[in-house]
């Protein structure tokens, strides 16, 4: 699948936005701290990843009532949903100059009922010619997301034949779908009720 950015500037995929608000103190402190340890572009975007993977747990698998939507209060409260955590995920990118966009995929239940839209991030590194999704949702059994420029490591391949897709866009903020599900959920149990099956 070819990837499409939305914006044909790549400095929209790098902007400070609502969610991904990379100027924030917190999302820098805890970019500043992982770039110590990782200099190199390609460490830091994985290092990147498994900080949010595994250090920010999903609120559906964790059973936390809040709902988190800025990329700040992501790393600040360390909880949120695959929206959440692929604007974390994009800001912490951005803090270091690295291009990233979030995506989308439709997935549903396995005889293709109830289906949601699933968050996704795209990284675009230095001296790389394509974008690469990635999957910071967080690992649980039966699902093993990995940090991958090559073949996908992600959560879940779609399955077409249940209507499930992967969408091509490339946003720089999420979609206006998913941020205004974030925004109006006053806890995660009205959030899963109102999750979008569609953008």
């Amino acid at each position: 699948m070819e990837l499409i950015q939305q914006h044909p500037d790549i400095e929209a995929y790098l902007a400070a936005g609502e969610a991904v608000d990379h100027e924030h103190p917190l999302v820098r402190e805890v970019s500043e701290r992982l770039a110590d340890a990782h200099p190199d572009a390609y460490a830091y975007a994985e290092a990147a990843f498994a900080f949010v993977r595994d250090t920010v747990p999903h609120s559906m698998d964790s059973g936390d009532l809040r709902v988190t939507w800025r990329a700040s209060d992501v790393l600040g409260r360390r909880t949120g949903i695959c929206y959440a955590k692929s604007v974390a995920y994009a800001a912490l990118l951005r803090a270091r100059g690295i291009p990233a966009a979030l995506c989308y995929q439709r997935l549903t239940e396995d005889d293709g009922s109830d289906p949601v839209i699933h968050g996704l991030v795209a990284v675009l590194l230095p001296g790389e010619r394509a974008w690469a999704r990635q999957d910071v949702r967080g690992n649980k059994p039966g699902i093993d997301a990995r940090f991958s420029l090559g073949e996908e490591r992600l959560a879940w391949t779609v399955r077409p034949e249940l209507g499930e897709v992967d969408h091509p866009e490339l946003y720089a903020e999420p979609h206006p779908v998913v941020l205004a599900a974030l925004k109006a959920a006053p806890d995660r149990p009205s959030l899963e009720r109102t999750l979008p099956a569609g953008l």
